[in-house]
């Protein structure tokens, strides 16, 4: 039962599942999920979730990774879920337009993974696959503050 749950868990249920690119259906499901669940809580109750999402990620994809038998299955998706919320985590409101840029621009940097992303990939275990999403989540966070202040932003 601890197994199917932690599997499960690592999944985001039925999302990780999915035959066509769970990784982005996982993010897709934080950042629509985010304005109702994420966003209305105190900046210090969205840090503890985050807290709480890293280390029980990390728990359950370590253990999605013996269960399945490789390393960062692609079917572990709850690095997603915590690389989106920490992508918008220091915004105290944001514009839909601005889900939509943090939703694309989290996924560029998951998906190519610049230096030192890839690097981070190399951690062993549960902890690795939590933390090389979060790399790409601050990388993502940094464009768009830089986003916001551009002269012309009017949100």
């Amino acid at each position: 039962m601890r197994d199917f749950l932690l599997l499960n868990y690592a999944r985001v249920w039925p999302v990780g599942l999915s035959p066509v690119a769970p990784g982005t259906c996982s993010s897709l499901v934080a950042i629509v999920l985010a304005p109702f669940i994420f966003m209305p809580l105190p900046m210090w109750g969205r840090v503890l979730v985050l807290l709480f999402v890293l280390v029980t990620g990390a728990i359950a994809s370590s253990r999605a990774e013996q269960i399945l038998g490789k390393k960062d299955p692609s079917e572990a998706v709850i690095d997603e879920i915590f690389g989106q919320w920490l992508t918008i985590l220091p915004f105290a409101f944001l514009l839909w337009w601005e889900y939509v840029a943090a939703f694309v621009l989290f996924r560029i940097f998951d998906i190519l993974k610049p230096w030192p992303i890839k690097r981070l990939e190399e951690i062993e275990g549960g902890l690795g696959v939590m933390i090389d999403d979060g790399a790409a989540a601050l990388y993502a966070m940094l464009c768009l503050h830089l986003v916001r202040a551009l002269p012309f932003y009017g949100g």
